[in-house]
């Protein structure tokens, strides 16, 4: 005589409410990270410039890649915009950290740089005083950044730096330098700190690279070899569009094994000869 195998009562009703715990935990799961997702982005966008000035001969174009890990946000950022004397600034910088603590702070030290640039358009003034700021906050965080200033009239471009990244520059004819202008201490670690300002007249067709470190240096990787990399890239496609300059730049990231985000300013100057024709025509 066969035996029919029976459940044990109740046994299939409860697997059934156990899978449906999980499959609603799960949904919530992924519904709490999607909003985390999306909250990231919007704080982002916001905090980054949605456009940057333009000039007859100077374009800009800046690119962004968040970090590996966490949240896509962080506290690498850009920034370009007119200053009262007909002058243009343009800033990059990170805080440290990549999460929404830095991206919050970093929003903070992007106003407040845009602010003391309505008193003053001298770089060196301008970190000096968003440092004193910044110290003043007491966040427990630093931030590297470097300021320049382009003046339309003259093409000099002044720049300070606070503990940030060299910058790269390239020209048309094949040379490519690495920046290492004197600085001073990141922001917001010691008030009264000076920024030395350098000024250099811009006379040759080319390329202005500012970078944040993720983009060359890793642990593994000496921020020697990065800074190489990309002046190799930019001395190649300086005359290129500045966009896409800026795109190629930020695929670096990738070779670093650096889990930080990372964030690109490339400032494309087209030379006195087309600065001379569009006055000409104007």
């Amino acid at each position: 005589m066969a035996h029919r195998r029976t459940a044990p009562p109740g046994g299939t009703g409860d697997l059934l409410q156990t899978l449906g715990d999980l499959t609603g935990r799960i949904l919530d799961r992924i519904k709490f990270q999607q909003a985390r997702v999306e909250l990231a982005a919007a704080l982002q966008r916001q905090v980054l410039a949605a456009e940057l000035p333009v000039l007859p001969w100077l374009q800009a174009a800046g690119r962004y890649a968040p970090a590996r890990a966490g949240l896509d946000i962080g506290g690498d950022w850009y920034d370009g915009f007119g200053m009262p004397d007909g002058s243009v600034g343009f800033v990059i910088g990170d805080v440290q950290g990549h999460d929404v603590e830095a991206a919050a702070l970093m929003g903070q030290v992007r106003t407040c740089l845009r602010a003391v640039a309505i008193a003053t358009t001298d770089p060196a003034e301008v970190l000096s005083r968003t440092n004193d700021l910044l110290v003043a906050m007491d966040s427990g965080l630093f931030v590297t950044c470097s300021f320049l200033r382009f003046d339309p009239v003259t093409s000099e471009l002044a720049d300070a730096r606070a503990g940030h990244v060299p910058a790269v520059w390239a020209t048309a004819d094949g040379r490519c330098d690495i920046v290492l202008n004197e600085g001073g201490l990141p922001l917001g670690i010691q008030a009264g700190e000076s920024y030395p300002s350098t000024v250099r007249s811009l006379t040759d067709v080319g390329a202005f690279v500012l970078l944040t470190d993720g983009l060359v240096e890793g642990p593994s990787y000496p921020i020697e070899e990065g800074l190489a990399r990309v002046a190799e890239l930019t001395g190649r496609s300086c005359l290129s569009d500045p966009d896409r300059l800026a795109a190629r730049i930020i695929e670096v990231a990738d070779h670093t094994g650096h889990s930080d985000d990372a964030a690109v300013l490339v400032l494309r100057y087209g030379g006195l000869q087309g600065q001379r024709q569009q006055q000409g025509e104007g």
